[in-house]
């Protein structure tokens, strides 16, 4: 975890949305991480989960796997006689690449990314099946939530959203 008064430590990610989270809870007795968003999706996320923290994007002026100059490098492009490319960023290792060099996506859920995001050719490569299982539950709300209110004693979320309807779940064969 951030210490945010020491700032130190392990800052972790979780990427489940397609919108912005709108509200959170937290099950303590479960140790389980309700995220409700803009999409109407609601995730429940397993805290138990030993994540790892993402890396940094690392700076460069040409694709750290082929070295092909990004369109910014003027001098490299002028020196190769080659159009600059786009920059992107592995999202496992975080190394500066171009798009021929990371054109496969993958989910890393132990990083936070439930979704599939872009990856360099050798990270995809590396990822296991065990790396790519999902560490929470996606439910659709069909409402797009900007409230919520979870009843940890019954087991009862409590959503309210922008179609001005208030939905009372049953959560408990999710959150257990």
């Amino acid at each position: 975890m951030w210490d945010i008064g020491g700032r130190k430590g392990t800052a972790i990610e979780l990427q489940g949305h397609n919108d912005k989270v709108q509200a959170l809870s937290y099950a303590q007795h479960t140790r389980q991480l309700i995220s409700c968003g803009g999409d109407g999706g609601i995730v429940v996320w397993n805290m138990d989960v030993e994540r790892q923290e993402t890396p940094e994007w690392l700076d460069s002026d040409s694709c750290q796997k082929c070295d092909q100059p990004f369109f910014w490098n003027f001098k490299q492009m002028w020196d190769s006689k080659k159009i600059g490319l786009r920059q992107h960023h592995c999202r496992k290792c975080g190394k500066a690449v171009c798009g021929k060099c990371s054109s496969k996506r993958s989910s890393i859920p132990l990083m936070g990314f439930e979704f599939e995001v872009r990856v360099c050719d050798s990270c995809h490569e590396s990822i296991t099946d065990e790396e790519r299982a999902p560490t929470a539950t996606f439910h659709d709300s069909k409402h797009n939530i900007v409230h919520v209110h979870f009843d940890a004693t019954r087991g009862w979320l409590l959503t309210s959203g922008t179609d001005k309807v208030i939905k009372l779940w049953d959560m408990t064969p999710v959150v257990s």
